[in-house]
C-alpha cells in the first residue's frame, strides 16, 4: 500500500511540475496539486490508523 501511495504522490508531483511549466494548462499543475496533497492526506491517515 505504501509503495502506491509514493507513486501516485510521484505521478501528481510530475504533473504539477509540467502543468505550471507550460502555460496553456495550467489546470493540470492545479490539479497535480490537489491530487498530490488529497494523496498524501490519505496515506498518513492509513498509515496512524495501520498503527493504532
Amino acid at each position: 500500500m505504501l509503495t502506491l501511495v509514493i507513486v501516485l504522490l510521484a505521478i501528481w508531483l510530475v504533473l504539477s511540475i509540467v502543468g505550471f511549466a507550460i502555460e496553456g494548462i495550467l489546470w493540470l499543475g492545479v490539479i497535480g496539486v490537489v491530487l498530490f496533497v488529497a494523496t498524501a492526506i490519505i496515506g498518513w491517515i492509513r498509515r496512524n490508523a495501520r498503527r493504532a
